[in-house]
């Protein structure tokens, strides 16, 4: 559903949101597109169990663990950080996977940087028997197949198409099927520089660019500044911004047009990729550190 912001904005532009976050009550925005042909691919092979990794407050491990229960099978979430292990019940994230009946595994930070590593993998086949791996993110071949299906032919009249990035899977599928008068710009939720090249594996068209001033100093790390906007815009809109990925493009889009880095008229559509339920483990975080919480209804 694409929801048009009912703002003034300089020099007649107009920006419309695709509401992503609405396709599901769970498995909401990229991680429904990432996860649907996966799904259907575990099942033509007869996987029974679908392993996965992921941090504290991961979507995709919320999401992968949902999926997993929804379809019948199984499914294990390799964890970042075994300092975690006993604080399964004070994270919502976690709590949420554990009950859809994902098993965890816990690795310290520099054991979960060989999760790529064939010698890894073989690692986990041992321990865990067959399973149909997923990567951190959900970003493969299928997963960008399944982004491909994000724009549709309504989606023709706009001439900025904006996206939050993390693993580039996302974005990637939204270039592939963006048509040759649109540009793709992508918001990096991650500092560093390391995406450009993630994402060239992935497509071919050269309408596209990342903007990388709007990570907020990384990944998962907010500011008194975007907790105002988030809160704000929803406000103003209604409409619910998680503060890792759509918060941080929404606020790099607004501040863009005040820059005038987009010309008159422009049409620009921001794609919701969903992420909310890990508002709840923010606004933990938050409060411990004594600072404003993200009021928002989800």
């Amino acid at each position: 559903m694409n929801q048009k912001l009912q703002i003034s904005f300089p020099n007649s532009i107009s920006v419309t949101i695709k509401r992503e976050d609405l396709l599901h009550p769970v498995v909401s925005g990229n991680k429904f597109r990432k996860l649907k042909y996966n799904l259907l691919q575990a099942k033509a092979e007869n996987k029974k169990t679908l392993l996965t990794f992921g941090g504290a407050f991961s979507n995709h491990i919320a999401a992968v663990a949902f999926a997993a229960q929804e379809q019948g099978l199984q499914s294990i979430g390799i964890i970042r950080g075994d300092e975690l292990r006993d604080k399964i019940d004070s994270n919502p994230t976690l709590q949420f996977a554990q009950e859809c009946g994902m098993q965890f595994e816990f690795v310290s930070r520099e054991e979960y940087r060989l999760k790529s590593e064939s010698s890894f993998l073989d690692k986990l086949k041992q321990q865990f028997g067959d399973f149909y791996l997923v990567p951190e993110g959900g970003t493969n071949a299928l997963a960008i197949k399944g982004c491909q299906e994000i724009l549709t032919d309504e989606d023709s009249e706009f001439d900025y198409i904006c996206c939050a990035a993390g693993t580039g899977g996302t974005i990637s599928g939204i270039i592939n099927s963006a048509l040759p008068h649109q540009k793709v710009l992508g918001f990096p939720a991650l500092k560093g520089d390391f995406l450009q090249d993630e994402i060239r594996i992935f497509v071919q068209n050269q309408n596209w660019e990342l903007l990388t001033d709007y990570h907020f100093e990384g990944y998962g790390k907010v500011n008194k500044d975007l907790i105002y906007f988030i809160n704000q815009f929803y406000i103003e809109n209604q409409i619910p911004l998680d503060p890792v990925y759509t918060g941080k493009m929404v606020f790099g889009v607004m501040d863009l047009i005040q820059k005038d880095y987009f010309p008159a008229h422009s049409n620009i559509l921001l794609i919701h990729t969903g992420g909310l339920q890990g508002i709840f483990g923010m606004n933990e975080r938050l409060k411990n550190k004594q600072l404003p919480t993200i009021n928002i209804d989800v």
